[in-house]
C-alpha cells in the first residue's frame, strides 16, 4: 500500500470526543476499523499541533481494514456543550468510502451515531450515495458508495465496509482566499466548483431548502482532497480551548512530497516521529486560512 501515499493525500485525520471509550465502541466495533495504537498524547507532538493543553490526552489510532496506510486518530477532550456541528470554520466532516451505503441506518442503530442524513443521492452529483452522521464528540462522518468517477476526478470504491478518508470538507469565511492558500502554500490543484442546495448547510443555519451554497474541490491531478465550501454569514469561530485540539473534526493530515519545498509557517519545526502514523518520517503542522489544523507528512520526493 506504499503507491497510496502521493502528494496531498488524506492520510489520516483526528476527532475530538468526550468517550473515549464509547468512541472505540461506535469505531471500531460498528464502523468495522481496526485499532492499531493508543496511549496518552506526548506533550511534544500535542504543542507541535498548537495544542499543548491536549498533552496526556488518552488517543486511539484506527485503521480500515482494507489496509489502507489512513489513520482515524480518537483523541478524548471536553466537548463545549454549545458546539453544533456544520456551524462553524474549520474541518467539517470527513467522508469515508463506504459499502452498501443502504445497508448503514440499521448497521448504526444502538450506537453512539445519529443519523442527521439518510443515503441520499445529491443533485447534479450521480457519482456516490452519501448518508451523515455524527459521533459521540458531534463529528460528522460522511458515508459515501461510490459509483463512478467524476469527469475531473477519480473516486475510490471501498475495499473493505468502511474504508479511507477520501475527502475532508472545509468551513471557511472566504473561499477564494482557502483556495489561494491550498494552490500557493501546499502546491495543490484547484478543480470544480458546483452551485447546489446543501440539505446539512440549510437545516443547520435554518435556512430554506432550496438556499444554494458554492463548493469548489482542490485535488491533485485527479486525486480529490478538500471540498471547500462557502458558509452563511452565521457562521462562527468553533468553540473551545484555544490551546486544545478544536471539537468534532478536529485536524487532517496530508501527504507531501517535500517539507522544505513549501512556503508555509510550521507551528513548530518537523521532526521524525515514530508510530502507526508517521512511520518514522518528517511531520510539521500549520494553519490554514480557515484556522483549520494541518498536518503535513513528508513522504520524499
Amino acid at each position: 500500500m506504499s503507491e497510496y501515499l502521493t502528494h496531498g493525500r488524506i492520510a489520516g485525520g483526528v476527532i475530538s470526543t468526550p468517550d473515549l471509550d464509547g468512541a472505540l465502541a461506535d469505531y471500531q466495533g460498528c464502523l468495522g476499523l481496526k485499532l492499531v495504537e493508543q496511549g496518552v498524547l506526548d506533550g511534544e507532538l500535542a504543542a507541535s499541533w498548537g495544542c499543548p493543553k491536549s498533552a496526556g490526552a488518552r488517543f486511539a489510532t484506527l485503521q480500515p481494514m482494507s489496509g489502507v496506510p489512513c489513520f482515524l486518530r480518537l483523541v478524548e477532550a471536553p466537548l463545549p456543550a454549545d458546539f453544533k456541528p456544520t456551524r462553524t470554520y474549520g474541518w467539517a466532516a470527513y467522508e469515508l468510502t463506504v459499502q452498501d451505503v443502504f445497508g448503514w441506518p440499521n448497521r448504526l442503530a444502538g450506537t453512539g451515531f445519529d443519523i442527521v442524513g439518510p443515503p441520499k443521492a445529491l443533485e447534479g452529483l450521480p457519482y456516490f450515495i452519501p448518508m451523515q452522521v455524527t459521533g459521540r464528540g458531534r463529528e460528522m462522518i460522511y458515508l459515501n458508495e461510490v459509483a463512478d468517477n467524476t469527469p475531473t476526478s477519480d473516486l475510490p470504491k471501498a475495499r473493505s465496509l468502511t474504508d479511507h478518508i477520501f475527502i475532508v470538507i472545509l468551513a471557511t469565511p472566504d473561499r477564494e482566499a482557502s483556495l489561494k492558500w491550498f494552490a500557493e502554500a501546499l502546491k495543490l490543484d484547484i478543480s470544480s466548483s458546483y452551485t447546489l442546495a446543501y440539505s446539512m448547510i440549510n437545516n443547520a443555519f435554518g435556512l430554506d431548502s432550496d438556499y444554494r451554497t458554492t463548493i469548489t474541490m482542490v485535488q491533485k491531478d485527479r486525486l480529490p482532497i478538500v471540498e471547500v465550501d462557502d458558509y452563511p454569514a452565521g457562521a462562527t469561530v468553533r468553540q473551545g480551548d484555544a490551546h486544545m485540539l478544536p471539537p468534532g473534526n478536529a485536524m487532517i493530515t496530508l501527504a507531501v512530497d517535500d517539507l522544505d519545498a513549501l512556503d508555509v509557517a510550521f507551528i513548530a519545526p518537523p521532526v521524525a516521529r515514530a508510530g502507526a502514523v508517521y512511520g518514522g518520517r518528517r511531520a510539521a503542522t500549520v494553519r490554514g486560512v480557515a484556522g483549520e489544523l494541518i498536518e503535513l507528512l513528508e513522504i520524499g520526493k
